[in-house]
């Protein structure tokens, strides 16, 4: 198959192992995955790779808290850790930075009773957070781990630092993935080319007029995942899944990238490369325009200025919007679909799809190459899960 992205498709017929359709963080991830089996893989996107909400800029990677541990949890702890030596191996192979750093995480404590419950979590980490040789702490301190940085009056009752949750500049590690697969030998990118006519029980799709004829096809477009999975499940109560605007915020200031994430409430203050701070986000279930920004972000942005003051007077170099994709259950849905094995779902990531996406992603490729995942995934990220709750 040629690689010049006007050469792929053209009009006629073609065919090929596997068709990815969606272009983000997951879609990248699965074509990464493909190329390292050998895989003959199309991936199509309908607008540019990584446009749309994996075109952000936030890029937290952030565990979930470690108590009451179960599969999930696990799940994405090993997601977390394997991520490292998957973002070095990309790094190495294309010569770009991904604006990666495991740079931990302060959460203010503003009252008694939450530090209280922060030290039992501190005991929780130390028996769960450990893997492969590594181990990661929940530190519960009376001062912030840093200076300069977060408003010591902003922990009353102490700190939290964690030292697992790291960070990744959105833009750099999707052109980083772009990179590579664009000097890979089995996949071939289209963009700005929309997947339809998608008949899964015959393996065929249409992509700018031309037939392509798949094996399997992982469906990877975000939250237009969610309509295009419904078409082939009808009788369900509720839809498998929405879109969720978010608003961010970058700001120029001098302040050290080393910096933790600074996380309050839903509000994320992200130190980058380059002397700049990221913002966000908000969660909207509602909402006019998805790629406008309004008063909403101001109140983030005004909140961040006040939780580090280094961030007074830095100016906003970029407002953001973006859409998404929430599935369901909220856990990310992923499998082969229950009636048309050749669909398979790698979407609804929400707001851990950059911590998860490499992982869910090889899971994804694994199953279309009709081979198990190479590690357990959790019951209720199955997309099977998902049509079950839409059911009810």
């Amino acid at each position: 198959m040629p690689k010049a992205d006007s050469a792929v498709i053209s009009s006629g017929q073609s065919s090929v192992t596997l068709l990815i359709a969606g272009g983000g963080i997951m879609g990248l991830w699965a074509a990464v995955h493909a190329e390292r089996l050998g895989i003959d893989t199309l991936l199509v996107d309908a607008g540019e790779l990584g446009q749309g909400a994996s075109g952000g800029l936030l890029g937290a990677l952030m565990p979930h808290l470690p108590d009451k541990w179960n599969a999930k949890k696990q799940f994405q702890f090993d997601a977390l850790v394997s991520l490292e030596p998957e973002i070095a191996a990309i790094e190495a192979a294309t010569g770009l930075s991904t604006g990666y750093r495991r740079s931990g995480r302060i959460i203010p404590l503003p009252k008694p009773h939450l530090r209280k419950i922060a030290l039992t979590h501190s005991a929780d980490a130390e028996t769960h957070w450990h893997r492969h040789g590594r181990s990661f702490h929940w530190h519960v301190a009376d001062a912030p781990p840093v200076a300069g940085w977060i408003d010591p009056a902003a922990g009353a009752s102490g700190f939290v630092h964690d030292t697992l949750a790291a960070r990744v500049a959105p833009r750099t590690l999707v052109a980083a993935l772009v990179a590579f697969l664009r000097q890979a030998k089995r996949v071939s990118i289209v963009e700005n080319t929309a997947v339809g006519g998608l008949e899964p029980e015959r393996g065929i799709a249409d992509a700018g007029g031309t037939t392509i004829a798949f094996g399997r096809c992982i469906v990877a477009a975000g939250h237009q995942s969610f309509p295009l999975l419904q078409r082939f499940t009808p009788g369900l109560e509720r839809p498998l899944g929405q879109p969720v605007k978010g608003q961010a915020a970058l700001l120029k200031a001098e302040i050290d990238p080393a910096f933790p994430t600074i996380f309050r409430d839903g509000l994320y203050i992200i130190a980058h490369e380059g002397g700049h701070a990221a913002i966000g986000s908000t969660s909207e279930d509602r909402f006019d325009n998805p790629n406008t920004t309004d008063a909403q972000l101001d109140v983030l942005i005004e909140a961040a200025r006040e939780m580090a003051p280094v961030l007074g007077d830095a100016p906003v170099v970029e407002r953001w919007a973006g859409l998404r994709p929430k599935a369901i259950d909220r856990d990310p849905m992923i499998g082969p679909h229950p009636i048309y094995p050749k669909l398979i779902a790698l979407t609804g990531g929400f707001k851990v799809s950059f911590g998860l996406a490499h992982r869910l992603a090889q899971a994804a490729v694994h199953m279309a190459d009709g081979r198990s995942a190479p590690f357990d995934l959790p019951e209720s990220f199955a997309f099977s899960s998902h049509i079950t709750a839409a059911s009810r």
